[in-house]
């Protein structure tokens, strides 16, 4: 069931854009929606302890200038109810079920970080649903490090703690002048959004989110070679919390797969790089 209290209008700024709500199965699921109707939606899978306001606006934004963006919460996070899962492959068949229920028979998919988890388990369950992919700052089932995030972010977690900053100007971005500098603008941009903001993550759902993450890290490969439809896959050159190699790997195991690696970025680097990723996703899509 779709709350249409709200204006269905179209939204071309992604701090404006009104929080809507679907009920799934009796839970009451959190999205945002912008840009022109019509055509096929890119739907947007966000990272571990992400909610609506994590999805980079200038990057959502530049999206929404010629497609129907749709921006999910996951089940237990933010003003989405539920218990978070501790697998990808419910957050797959929450958002595959999610998917179905807004009405939509064909999607693009956008995962970043955990979000590309879930968007390469939902191509893979659901193939003939997604038409285009792109898996950003992300890896494969079984990949290198992947189980090992916890491990990565805790001290650094702490560090932000310590300096009174935020823990991704150190997980999500390198420590150089280019990297500080782009970690404070994309933290800046995530706060322009001054009105109805989501509710940050509870300890209980980051925590079962990184049990699913740890889980994918550990789980057999999945035959990527299956997924037979076009995929861009992109990443910063100095990824600590999902090793860049992974998505070297992801681009030879799928078929065609397009890669792009930033220099001198991290896990965060199309956000470092939004000015040129945007084009380049939207030269994808149109493609």
């Amino acid at each position: 069931m779709i709350d249409t209290s709200q204006s269905a209008a179209s939204v071309y700024r992604y701090s404006d854009a009104p929080n809507r709500f679907i009920t799934v199965g009796k839970i009451r699921l959190a999205y945002r929606e912008l840009g022109p109707r019509g055509g096929v939606p890119l739907v947007l899978l966000n990272h571990w302890g992400a909610v609506l306001d994590n999805f980079d606006p200038r990057i959502v934004d530049g999206l929404a200038a010629s497609h129907h963006v749709i921006a999910i919460d996951y089940r237990g996070i933010g003003l989405s109810g539920g218990s978070a899962p501790v697998t990808i492959d419910e957050m797959a068949r929450d958002a595959i079920d999610m998917i179905g229920a807004l009405g939509f028979k064909t999607v693009d998919l956008m995962g970043f970080s955990l979000g590309g988890f879930v968007a390469q388990d939902i191509t893979l369950k659901a193939p003939d649903l997604v038409r285009k992919l792109i898996l950003t700052g992300t890896g494969p089932a079984g990949g290198t490090g992947i189980a090992r995030v916890g491990a990565v972010s805790w001290p650094l977690i702490l560090k932000g703690m310590l300096t009174l900053r935020d823990p991704k100007t150190y997980l999500f971005f390198t420590s150089t002048a280019n990297g500080r500098r782009a970690a404070k603008d994309f933290l800046a941009r995530l706060k322009e959004r001054k009105l109805n903001r989501d509710k940050g993550p509870t300890p209980r759902a980051f925590l079962r989110q990184l049990t699913a993450i740890q889980a994918w890290g550990r789980q057999a490969p999945q035959d990527l070679g299956r997924i037979r439809i076009p995929v861009l896959v992109a990443n910063g050159d100095s990824d600590i919390m999902v090793p860049t190699p992974n998505s070297r790997d992801m681009a030879r195991r799928i078929p065609g797969a397009e890669l792009l690696i930033y220099d001198d970025a991290g896990h965060g680097g199309i956000f470092q790089y939004h000015a040129e990723f945007v084009p380049k996703a939207l030269a994808f899509l149109a493609a």
